[in-house]
């Protein structure tokens, strides 16, 4: 089985597939981190370099890789690889997907403390940020939708997230 973790920036998704692969010991892979280990790259130098239409062909050809290829994972995903090309149909039709849901006001708060860590959101002031969010959320969740499985984040702690991920799964 493979459980594909998708939602915004800041929802929870790599902290929450650290925990459930400890919980179920299953193996965690993070696409944007396979991405830049493949390349020898950060995500940000692969968007700089080569530009995001390259970069969204490589992270479906990854994404269908490890799809294909592996069993027991969690697959943490970037917050936009469901958006692109039918991702997200392969996503459910090779995995168990779990849309992390949070609300704007959480994201930007949790956003606010990781600005510099995040190219889309680091020129955008504090101010704008909930605007920024609200409408990308708006634009993505026609897609993070379609997931088989929706979990609220908004002020959970993860091991109780985790938990109701594991019973939706009837693991």
């Amino acid at each position: 089985m493979i459980i594909s973790l998708v939602g915004y920036m800041g929802s929870g998704k790599s902290h929450i597939s650290k925990i459930l692969s400890e919980k179920t010991n299953f193996k965690l892979i993070d696409l944007d981190k396979e991405i830049s280990r493949r390349n020898k790259l950060t995500i940000s130098e692969i968007f700089d370099k080569k530009g995001e239409i390259y970069f969204r062909k490589l992270e479906r050809e990854v994404l269908e890789e490890i799809l294909a290829s592996e069993e027991n994972v969690i697959l943490s995903l970037g917050g936009g690889t469901p958006v692109y090309y039918n991702n997200m149909e392969i996503i459910n039709h090779s995995s168990k997907s779990v849309f992390l849901r949070a609300s704007v006001a959480t994201l930007s708060e949790r956003l606010l403390k990781q600005k510099e860590k995040r190219p889309l959101i680091a020129n955008i002031s504090d101010e704008n940020l909930p605007e920024f969010i609200a409408k990308h959320l708006f634009e993505r969740n026609t897609f993070y939708n379609k997931a088989q499985i929706n979990v609220v984040t908004d002020a959970r702690e993860p091991k109780d997230i985790v938990d109701e991920i594991l019973e939706k799964l009837y693991l």
